[in-house]
Formats: structure tokens, C-alpha cells, sequence
């Protein structure tokens, strides 16, 4: 049976080569896709394609490119390849596009997550000319069943021009019903505020909207998303997993959280999916998440009883996690809520929750600032991601990362971070496989101690100590004592030598 269960809809069906007609040059197009999941698999190469003949013909064909989060070489990829897309926003993670980026060739602004939506609709980046939106179905009336990411989907479509939809029928027909998709949202000054009180709580509706005079093309396609396998969990990951689970339940039992704790944000990639894998071997249960993204460990949480509910506005599961959704979606909609980014990141939400964050990082430094987006100081890697909208908001915010990298030429903890994403007025916890410092009450001299005993490598402690007695020597004041001439000189000398190491 078709995915496109509307006539107005199914008389609009063409190919990716005639869609991609609709796109011109200097078009600012808003993208589906978040983390790997539910972003356009045909049109980009179309729209790649066509862009190479006109350069062919000498003639330029610059494009803006707007997203969810990140997305996939079929997406990011083929499209930065060209060297057409002079605008990127809001956050990447192709090698393609972040060598754009690097080279100069591209300006990438780098949002909060949470921020988007409203951005793009006030007009701050320009027009959004073409939306181009992967679902998993067109209903009868013409609403669109959100396919494995919401993002910010419905502002684009609400925006845009023009619009695009792909109907992908390898995305699970029992989907429907998980997604809750909020429009009460209005323009400041008149805004109002978002009623959700606990993490499972369902708002809106579960299906988009789109004025189907604006829609110029449909495309059917039935191909998976870039579901990236998660790299195995070693005794690094294992140790911060413990440290983390550790501090939740004396958290506990200090009487700060219940026993079934606060709703709780894991971050994307392999560590917070470690920790993840922690909860599930833990005797913590009945558990809530409010977070951007369901992961593999978030599913075996689900399936285990110890998550009742999970909100997020994607998932990001390897391949075989993904089989299993689709294959067992109708079980999961009880248990998985996707919302747009606005809502699932939305700093009010997060504060009247009291989530508990816990992200990812580059490095941080002896006073608890954290760079979570830059190499050196000046070389972007994936950009800040959500961990802004909850690191800035959480009741409880903790940043997790291995002590060294690098096969140990890279201290993660170094005297001052070459870029702040986090100030140290925002993070509370920081944890390595060394330990975890909780820096809650503490002022800076003091936070600098406990960093270094508790989180930094045996290569480097004594580096870092040294470096703070010498800097409360000469320093300026007393407060936050630097040695500006020596500050950065760990990133200099791996940038001169190839190592941290003196």
C-alpha cells in the first residue's frame, strides 16, 4: 500500500532530478535531519548533481544549508563536495563539511539547538526558499507522519516557500503516534509558556503540517538512515560510567533527588552511551529522560523497566538498534516521545524538570570552563549541540571525558581551555576515568585543586599543579590566578611538537 495516501499529494510525485529543478542558486534550504536520523536521502545528491553541471557551465550556484543537527554524507557530504554551500547551520559532524568550515570556504554559525527554530523564524539567517523534509507517511487529509527525527522540521515547513517531502518507507509505518508536535508557541512579546510538567507529557499532535499548496514535489524513497555503530565499551568508559552512577545515588541519598531520580540528558557518542550501558547494570530504576536524542543504551534502559519514559526529538542508534525500532516501534510509542528541537531542548523545560545533564567534551580547564566545539582553539569539530541548552539549565550539570587522548599526548584537562563553549558559572561535575570533581561550593583556587587531584592523567597532574602554584605566585589577583604567558602554552606545544608533554 503507498505512504502517500492522498490524491493532492500522490499527483505531485516526480523523481529527485525533476525536484531538485526547484532549487536555485542562492536558495537558503531547511533540512530534515538529526544525528544521522530522518534527514532527505535522494534530493541532495540531485541537488549535487545539478549544482556540478552549472559549475560546468561556469556559472556559480551558492546555496545556505539549515538542519536539524547533523546529518550524513548523503546529505552534508555530497552537497559540500561541490564547495556551493556558503552558509551551514546548526550543527555538523561530516568531514566533508567541517573541511569546508576549516578551509574558510564555508560560514558556519554555530547555534544553541534550542534557539534555532525561533531564529529561522524571525528571519535572523535570511528566508528559508526550500524546505525539504523527510516523513514516514501523507495521510488522507494531507498531515505528514514525522519519520526517526523531528528537529526543526515544522518551522521550515512553516516557513519555506517551497517544499519538498520525501516518503520513506523503510522508516517504520508504527511511528505514528509516538511523535508529540507543539505549534502553541507564538513570537515574544506574546509567547506562552510550554505546559509540560513531567517528561511524558504529549502537548500537541502526532503528525506535521504543511500547506499543501507550497508542496511542489514529492519523492518516495526507501532507504535507511546513518545508523553509526557505537564503539564497544572498554574500562575507561566503564570507570566514568561508575563515577557518574556513584554521585547519582549519594545525590540520593543526601536527600537532593528522589530515588528514581530527576529526568536525566545523555549527550551523543560513545561515552555517554557508556553511561548509558552503566544505568542498565545499576540497581537504579523507574527512571525518566528528557533528552535531544534516544540512544542504543536508552532502548536497553526502556527494555530492561528501568526507563519509564524517554523524550527526545531524534534518534541516534546503531544499525542494529534501528532494525529493532523499527521492527518493535508500535511497543516503543509508549515509552519514547520525539518532539521538535525547540521543545525538547527548550531551556524553560529543562529548568522546571530539573534535569540532570551530562555531556561530552574537547578539554576543560583547572577552573571548570569546558570547549566543547574547538581543536587548538581554532579548528571546529561538530559544533555545540544541545549540551548549551542543558549544561546552562540543568539542576545538576556534569561533563564526561576520557583524561587523556591522543594515546596520551592530549591532556583533556589543561591549565585554560583554547575556546569556552561552558563557563565554569555552568558546570558543576566533571568526570574522567581518573574520578569525578564535583565543584558545586567551591571557588576557583579551590575547584583547581580538586580538578587536578580527582580528574587529570598521572602524566600530567603534577604539570597542572605546578602550573597553578607558580601562576598564584604571579598573577594579578588571587582569584582565579592565570599566568598569561603560559596559559596556552600546553596547546602550543602540541601544535609545535605533536604532544602536550614538556
Amino acid at each position: 500500500m503507498s505512504r502517500i495516501r492522498s490524491a493532492t499529494f500522490q499527483a505531485k510525485v516526480m523523481s529527485a532530478a525533476e525536484a531538485a529543478a526547484f532549487v536555485k542558486p542562492g536558495d537558503n534550504i531547511g533540512v530534515s535531519g538529526f544525528t544521522g536520523a530522518g534527514y532527505p536521502k535522494h534530493l541532495p545528491g540531485a541537488i549535487a548533481e545539478r549544482i556540478k553541471e552549472a559549475q560546468a557551465r561556469g556559472d556559480e550556484f551558492p546555496i545556505g544549508l539549515m538542519t536539524g543537527a547533523s546529518t550524513a554524507p548523503e546529505l552534508d557530504g555530497v552537497l559540500a563536495e561541490t564547495g556551493a554551500v556558503k552558509f551551514r547551520t546548526p550543527y555538523q559532524s561530516d568531514p566533508v563539511m567541517r573541511t569546508a568550515i576549516n578551509r574558510g570556504t564555508c560560514d558556519y554559525v554555530d547555534l544553541h539547538l534550542s534557539h534555532t527554530a525561533t531564529q529561522i523564524e524571525q528571519g535572523f539567517h535570511g528566508p528559508v526558499d526550500v524546505a525539504i523534509v523527510e516523513v514516514t507517511a501523507i495521510k488522507e487529509d494531507g498531515t505528514l507522519v514525522p519519520s526517526s527525527s523531528v528537529g526543526n522540521n515544522p518551522i521550515y515547513m512553516d516557513a519555506a516557500k517551497k517544499v519538498i517531502l520525501e516518503v520513506n518507507s523503510w522508516q517504520s509505518e508504527d511511528l505514528e503516534g509516538m511523535h508529540d508536535i507543539f505549534y502553541g508557541g507564538k513570537r515574544p512579546p506574546n509567547n506562552v509558556p510550554i505546559p509540560i510538567t513531567a517528561a511524558g507529557d504529549r502537548i500537541g499532535q502526532t503528525t506535521l503540517r504543511v500547506d499543501p499548496d507550497r508542496v511542489v514535489a514529492v519523492i518516495e524513497t526507501d532507504d535507511a538512515d546513518r545508523n553509526t555503530p557505537f564503539k564497544p565499551l572498554d574500562e575507561d568508559s566503564k570507570a566514568i560510567a561508575g563515577h557518574f552512577i556513584d554521585f547519582l545515588k549519594n545525590e540520593v541519598k543526601q536527600g537532593r533527588m528522589p530515588a528514581d531520580l530527576l529526568p536525566l540528558q545523555s549527550g551523543v557518542g560513545n561515552i555517554a552511551n557508556a553511561v548509558l550501558f552503566g544505568l542498565l547494570e545499576s540497581d537504579l530504576t523507574g527512571l525518566t529522560s528528557y533528552t535531544e536524542v534516544i540512544q542504543d543504551g536508552m532502548v536497553d534502559l526502556i527494555d530492561a523497566g528501568k526507563i519509564r519514559v524517554a523524550s527526545a526529538t531524534a534518534f541516534s542508534l546503531s544499525p542494529e538498534y534501528a532494525n529493532k525500532m523499527n521492527d518493535n516501534a508500535a511497543r516503543y510509542r509508549d515509552s519514547i516521545v520525539l518532539r521538535p528541537q525547540g521543545i525538547s531542548n527548550n531551556p524553560e523545560v529543562i529548568r522546571r524538570l530539573g534535569v540532570v545533564s551530562c555531556n561530552g567534551l574537547i578539554e576543560a580547564d583547572i577552573y571548570g570552563n569546558v570547549n566543547s566545539t574547538h581543536i587548538m582553539g581554532s579548528k571546529m569539530q561538530n559544533g555545540i549541540g544541545g549540551s548549551g541548552d542543558f549544561t546552562r539549565n540543568a539542576y545538576i550539570s556534569c561533563f564526561v571525558t576520557p583524561s587523556v587522548a591522543k594515546n596520551g599526548d592530549i591532556s583533556c584537562i589543561v591549565p585554560m581551555v583554547s575556546h569556552h563553549d561552558h563557563t565554569e558559572h555552568d558546570v558543576q561535575v566533571i568526570i574522567t576515568e581518573q574520578g569525578l570533581a564535583d565543584l558545586r561550593h567551591l571557588g576557583p583556587r579551590q575547584r583547581a585543586r580538586v580538578v587536578i587531584e580527582k580528574c587529570a592523567h598521572p602524566d600530567y597532574k603534577d604539570a597542572l599543579l605546578d602550573y597553578l602554584e607558580r601562576a598564584e605566585k604571579t598573577a594579578n589577583s588571587l582569584h582565579t590566578p592565570h599566568d598569561l604567558r603560559e596559559a596556552l602554552s600546553w596547546h602550543v606545544r602540541m601544535l609545535e611538537t605533536g604532544t602536550m608533554k614538556a
